[in-house]
């Protein structure tokens, strides 16, 4: 309340995310802010993307105190501020549905097995593209740069600074921020937290990018691959499992330094890293960027050496052990994906697993039957593939819960429908005089 009355903030933000990943929010004025600290404010259901049916519609929203935030850059006549909420159904019981419970469902898990935390730190990517005259988002860059280019050659940088002021502001702590390989691509790393908090901060994250992006007459975009023939857009996630302080991911005396712990964990994850990449990697256009020649992973692998394969082991050992999968790209719900790559490292703990021989060579200049012979099988080609592979694996459906789970893999297939059946430019091109 303090911190209200000095920053002068007039309305509050209660903020939760979709199925989809999409940021939806109630904004209410101060006067209200009683009763929502109270969980009695209530909402529609049934008008979000995977969550209730019209005739159980109420839902109530339960803010999490410790994430309050002000966003600087609203109006100094009255700023405004926001909540992270969890979804209750009005019996007072968690809803299924909500993908931030489901993580911490998850996480439940996971202490079960003599863990306290799974730590997370990501590298969100994203394009920036000029407006057009109507205010609407473009194809022309603004910007003609490569990786760790300078001004004038990088004309982001300035947006690119103002978003960083932002987000150091609200608290985030900023690593690194810098051009990305691609024309008009960025990239900015904030410092590793709790799987909850790390979500959140994604959410925040892609909030701020966009809005400050548009205050410089651009718009942001987290789509994967948004131009043909340059470098997609990822989000490497590096995950590493603690437990009260200690990094169980690393051994002084294990081979490279890790413990049994993170070979098991690595094996859980390339185990189920066909069937979780409908998660992690959820829209059609999510394939076209796993594709090889532009440093994507397409290959289930892992190294500590090259950054050919979906699983690398970052040099830094300590409290900074960690696995980082490369496949992952920003569309995907932080939430759910954590979920079940948690799921999946846990399933190669509690089965004892073991990972297959590393990969150090470079897998893109690997022919086919080298790579059968390695054992290196491709990740899935298409939004259908990976849908399909996702049915087939009861852990990560249990990761996902139920209604997560089929909510979306209904949405999923529509989408993949909508594309199967539409008329693209390309085809027309190729089609139309010829035949």
């Amino acid at each position: 309340m303090r911190m209200i009355k000095e920053d002068n903030v007039r309305f509050i933000r209660l903020q939760f995310t979709d199925m989809l990943g999409t940021i939806k929010n109630v904004e209410i004025p101060l006067s209200q802010l009683d009763k929502a600290l109270d969980n009695k404010m209530m909402f529609d259901g049934s008008s979000i993307e995977g969550f209730v049916r019209i005739e159980e519609s109420d839902m109530y929203l339960h803010p999490d105190i410790d994430s309050f935030v002000v966003f600087p850059w609203t109006s100094e006549k009255g700023k405004v501020a926001r909540f992270i909420c969890d979804i209750y159904n009005p019996d007072g019981t968690p809803f299924e549905g909500c993908p931030r419970y489901n993580l911490k469902r998850n996480l439940k898990r996971m202490e079960k097995l003599g863990f306290t935390d799974f730590n997370i730190g990501t590298e969100p990517e994203f394009f920036l593209f000029k407006l057009d005259e109507y205010g609407e988002p473009s194809l022309e860059l603004n910007d003609h740069g490569g990786y760790f280019d300078l001004a004038p050659t990088d004309l982001g940088e300035n947006c690119r600074r103002d978003i960083v002021l932002e987000l150091e502001e609200m608290g985030f702590e900023i690593e690194a921020s810098h051009h990305e390989g691609a024309p008009g691509q960025h990239e900015i790393d904030f410092k590793y937290s709790d799987a909850v908090r790390h979500c959140d901060d994604i959410q925040t994250f892609k909030l701020v990018v966009k809005t400050i992006a548009r205050k410089h007459n651009l718009h942001a975009t987290f789509m994967p691959k948004p131009l043909f023939g340059v470098f997609g857009s990822g989000m490497h996630v590096n995950m590493s499992l603690f437990n009260k302080g200690k990094n169980v991911f690393f051994d002084e005396s294990g081979d490279m330094e890790l413990s049994t712990t993170a070979y098991q964990f690595i094996a859980g994850l390339l185990k189920h890293a066909n069937n979780f990449t409908a998660v992690t990697n959820p829209t059609v256009n999510s394939y076209k960027r796993l594709v090889p020649g532009y440093e994507a992973p397409c290959y289930v692998a892992w190294s500590a050496q090259n950054r050919s394969p979906l699983l690398r082991i970052p040099f830094s050992r300590g409290l900074s052990t960690r696995v980082e999968l490369r496949s992952v790209d920003p569309t995907a719900n932080p939430y759910m994906a954590m979920a079940v790559l948690l799921a999946a490292g846990l399933d190669g703990v509690e089965n004892k697993m073991a990972p297959p021989t590393p990969v150090n060579g470079n897998i893109y200049d690997m022919t086919a039957e080298e790579r059968k012979e390695n054992g290196i099988v491709n990740l899935p080609a298409t939004l259908k593939e990976a849908l399909t592979k996702l049915t087939k694996d009861e852990t990560m459906i249990e990761a996902m819960g139920a209604h997560l789970y089929e909510h979306f893999i209904e949405a999923k297939e529509i989408e993949w429908d909508m594309f199967r059946t539409t008329v693209h430019p390309w085809e027309r091109e190729q089609y139309l005089s010829l035949y």
